[in-house]
């Protein structure tokens, strides 16, 4: 007997969020678990996950798993860098042995246009991109009224545009990848770099008082509580996200950007700076519509219930 319900689970770069949506597309169960290093420990959370979603509510029908990186159109992942010891891995076939079931598989990111797409801030948008921005930058790119792949299901890698070929080491490989600048760990070295100068003084003394500990979510906190320092830090870091959505219009001239990750909860604290150095960045932009910019509706859910639509979507 078939109950209507989907699951969804998102893997990202420190945690795993679990999703069953109901028949209507309503969230019923959620549960999250820390992202282990290795390829077993990630099957043995998620199978975990899976199981306490299904015993909440009495079983699902479909299973799908967002997954960071090169995931194949046959649901490998090829490479990640953001996990740990991640090669080839058959994430779908060995998910899908433990749990006797079948377990569709595609980049998070893809899976958060898809959620954004259809229940989000891109319904009826036929041309938009997906920007997650966590521990890198994930893409998801839909065109002509379909989700985007790419030849290989490789399309949307857009954290990994160098925009600083002498820039900082990314975990890829390459140097001064977008994800290095734009993403939360990009917001946490902008403001490491600016705290060796004797400033951000609240913002290490959230990190405990040690410079090297400065995260993200430190300044952030600040910026919210109005310190004047950590909100240059955030202008300067909407001008690193602006750089690379003015590549992405050039190349794709979408309507309309989401962005979404772990920074989408605190969205308005950023918007401002991206718009204003979007305008200034983009060619000829007073010559052409702009593409509109919002973030995602469904927050950091977004992957793991495009997860659970993917039995749809494919």
């Amino acid at each position: 007997m078939t109950t209507g319900r989907r699951a969804g689970l998102d893997v990202g770069g420190t945690k795993c969020l679990g999703v069953v949506l109901d028949e209507h597309g309503a969230v019923i169960a959620e549960h999250r678990e820390p992202t282990p290093k290795g390829p077993e420990s990630i099957i043995d959370t998620l199978a975990g996950l899976a199981r306490r979603l299904a015993d909440a509510v009495g079983g699902f029908d479909t299973l799908g798993v967002g997954v960071p990186g090169l995931v194949t159109r046959n649901g490998v992942l090829r490479a990640a860098p953001n996990l740990v010891d991640i090669i080839d891995f058959r994430v779908g076939q060995l998910l899908g042995e433990r749990l006797d079931m079948k377990v569709e598989v595609d980049n998070d990111a893809t899976c958060a246009a898809a959620a954004e797409w259809k229940a989000g801030e891109g319904v009826g948008e036929d041309e938009f991109v997906m920007v997650t921005l966590g521990t890198g930058i994930g893409g998801g790119l839909v065109s002509g009224g379909r989700l985007m792949r790419g030849v290989n299901g490789f399309a949307g890698e857009i954290g990994h545009m160098v925009v600083d070929p002498d820039g900082p080491p990314c975990p890829c490989g390459r140097r001064g990848c977008w994800e290095r600048y734009a993403s939360g760990s990009g917001l946490g070295r902008l403001a490491r770099e600016a705290a060796e100068g004797k400033r951000l003084g609240n913002v290490v003394a959230l990190a405990g008082g040690d410079p090297d500990a400065v995260r993200g979510e430190h300044v952030q906190q600040a910026a919210l509580a109005g310190d004047v320092e950590a909100l240059e830090v955030i202008h300067a870091f909407g001008r690193w996200v602006a750089l690379g959505l003015v590549n992405l219009t050039n190349v794709l001239d979408p309507g309309l950007f989401v962005l979404g990750g772990g920074l989408a909860g605190s969205g308005d604290l950023y918007l401002g700076a991206i718009r204003e150095h979007f305008t200034e960045l983009l060619y000829a932009p007073t010559l052409r519509p702009h593409p509109r910019l919002a973030f995602a509706s469904l927050g950091e859910r977004a992957g793991a219930y495009g997860a659970a639509l993917l039995a749809e979507v494919h």
